[in-house]
């Protein structure tokens, strides 16, 4: 069932967003853009010849996350590891430019930072080409980075931890099992946004947010699950087997999923995507966790953590290009799908 909240309700929920601190960890990347025009092929091979026009970097994979958090008003913490190069460098420009801090960042020399080139020729994506090491972190600089997140949650400002998860090698099977130790210790909410190769070390968080493409991979699952009846079964036995409080489930265009088991007592909702002119998914799982976790932060129930980012992850589609949620926008539709007066 729907639950009802006011206008005044959501706006004064928007403004309990500022200031808390969300501590975002994993596996950060610059996007990286090439805009164009086309109108020939190539007489090389058959493929279009782009002529640019504009080019464009911009802060991608658990770096988008931190920018969704600052345009929601909050303060991300980001925490990573980039490399000692000219991307890097690049990378803590566009920190710097974005009002983002790089006390979390570590360089390593022996690393490289991601980055995705993406041409895009007459506003849709033509091709991407990627730039990036997936080998997890040498133990040593493993240790620099749990050293640094162990500093930040010291001061016991933290409110939620997001862990992005982009299977590039930032999150290991250590450092994912200490700091799950180290915030149950603090009585930190943690929410996931898993890939397949960690996807069974997350255990008791309070919310883990697949895609359904993961949620097959994770479970290595052959066979289609093209029913709510199948996702729900899934996601039942995955968070028994977890201990994990809520499980969110993004469908595409088909909506959300979300099973809470707070309190002892069973909720789900099948939330339907709200129609768009779809014009890029880049980066909007990013979105969802933003939202949800700030969601977290506040203990708000699972309809509106589901409904909020489902209207968040549905409005970054709407651009091309890697972007974060307008706040206003998001609440404004918030506010005309949501409220009941």
């Amino acid at each position: 069932m729907m639950e009802k909240i006011t206008g005044s309700q959501l706006v004064e929920l928007f403004g309990q967003f500022a200031g808390k601190q969300v501590m975002i960890i994993g596996d950060v990347m610059i996007d990286a853009y090439l805009w164009g025009k086309v109108d020939r092929i190539s007489p090389e091979a058959p493929v279009p010849v782009v002529s640019v026009k504009r080019r464009e970097s911009l802060l991608g994979g658990a770096a988008n996350v931190a920018l969704n958090i600052r345009a929601l008003k909050a303060v991300p913490l980001l925490c990573s590891v980039i490399g000692n190069d000219v991307r890097g460098d690049e990378f803590l420009d566009l920190l710097k430019h974005d009002g983002i801090s790089g006390e979390g960042i570590v360089r390593c020399p022996d690393r490289v930072t991601t980055t995705k080139f993406r041409i895009i020729g007459n506003n849709a994506q033509m091709l991407r080409v990627d730039e990036e090491m997936d080998t997890d972190l040498a133990p040593g600089v493993e240790k620099q980075l749990l050293d640094i997140i162990e500093g930040m949650l010291k001061t016991g400002e933290v409110s939620v931890i997001v862990m992005q998860d982009y299977n590039k090698g930032v999150l290991t099977r250590t450092l994912i099992e200490k700091v799950l130790k180290r915030a149950e210790e603090l009585g930190i909410p943690v929410v996931i946004d898993p890939k397949h190769k960690n996807f069974d070390a997350y255990k008791g968080v309070s919310l883990f947010k697949p895609n359904l493409k993961e949620l097959k991979e994770g479970l290595k699952i052959d066979a289609e699950i093209n029913s709510t009846e199948r996702i729900r079964q899934a996601v039942s036995e995955w968070q028994a087997k977890q201990s994990i409080v809520t499980m969110m489930v993004t469908l595409s265009e088909a909506g959300l999923f979300i099973r809470d088991t707070a309190d002892g007592e069973v909720k789900e909702y099948l939330i339907p995507a709200h129609l768009r002119k779809i014009a890029d998914v880049s980066g909007a799982g990013d979105t969802v966790i933003s939202v949800a976790s700030l969601c977290k932060a506040l203990n708000l129930s699972a309809y509106l953590t589901a409904a909020l980012s489902n209207i968040a992850g549905g409005l970054v589609c709407e651009y091309v290009g890697v972007v974060p949620v307008n706040r206003d926008r998001l609440l404004n539709e918030a506010r005309l799908l949501l409220c009941t007066e």
